[in-house]
């Protein structure tokens, strides 16, 4: 959808199906995945995606040409950066920054979900932007990342509670173990609003960042824009948008995107 203020989009979960990836050959396995948020849709910063890996599945070892991060939603992934093999969970999410060699496994019995984002958007058609580099990681040793330890400074862990207000309004100390050795722990708490910077430059971010917002009953955001691109993923409850005057209801699962000076706000009407 387009004006002249700017571009948007929305993708309902009940519209998302997912796919094996073309052209991979033997590097992938048991991997599904569909772009949410591209160049189709009008982005050019923003390479928003779903992706599904099944047990035993795996994406051999590689590289991009983007910025990468990702949050995992469901399962027990394995992702291996630079030699290192990490076990995640739900709410963990990290950095791959651009030209790293890393990997996907999954070593439990349930497939994993999780959300990717790239930066700029992948690009549809010409060169490619993403580049093989290795087999995939073997089985073996890994340990979930402690975000406390420097050499896994890239990675972070949303907790429960964390997005409670009065938690963000207090912040945390300093040696609690879900303090990252980055410090990417930005607390805003306003309007109704809870916000947690999970992925930014303290995590060694440059493209773009991630954050986590929660909108309290009758919370709201007001109409405004931004000289950059914004994507929303929806976890839980309901949300009214808009976008360049269009109101939308979204829920879990759908996908909000807002382009340069698109004007769009946010209302949480529950009681």
């Amino acid at each position: 959808m387009a004006d002249r203020d700017g571009l948007f989009h929305v993708q309902r979960k009940d519209a998302i199906e997912l796919a094996g990836p073309a052209g991979v050959g033997d590097r992938v396995e048991g991997l599904r995945r569909v772009a949410l948020v591209g160049r189709q849709v009008g982005a050019v910063h923003t390479g928003f995606a779903l992706c599904s890996l099944e047990s035993s599945g795996f994406v051999a070892t590689h590289v991009h040409s983007t910025e990468q991060s990702f949050y995992v939603l469901v399962g027990e992934p394995v992702v291996t950066v630079d030699g290192r093999a990490y076990q995640l969970a739900a709410n963990d999410c990290g950095l791959v920054p651009v030209g790293v060699e890393h990997a996907w496994r999954n070593e439990s019995t349930e497939p994993a979900l999780w959300l990717e984002m790239n930066a700029p958007a992948p690009r549809i058609s010409g060169p490619p932007d993403t580049f093989w580099t290795g087999p995939p990681a073997p089985a073996g040793e890994c340990r979930p990342p402690d975000i406390r330890d420097p050499r896994t400074r890239t990675f972070f862990r949303l907790t429960t509670g964390e997005m409670d207000v009065d938690n963000l309004k207090a912040g945390a100390p300093v040696d609690a173990p879900t303090v990252s050795a980055s410090m990417a722990t930005a607390l805003l708490a306003y309007s109704g609003i809870a916000v947690k910077m999970l992925i930014d430059q303290r995590l060694g971010a440059v493209l773009h960042t991630m954050f986590m917002v929660e909108y309290q009953p009758g919370g709201v955001a007001q109409p405004h824009d931004h000289p950059l691109e914004e994507t929303y993923y929806m976890l839980e409850g309901e949300v009214e948008a808009t976008a360049d005057g269009n109101v939308f209801t979204l829920g879990p699962g759908d996908v909000f995107w807002t382009g340069v000076g698109c004007v769009h706000s946010f209302h949480n009407r529950s009681a």
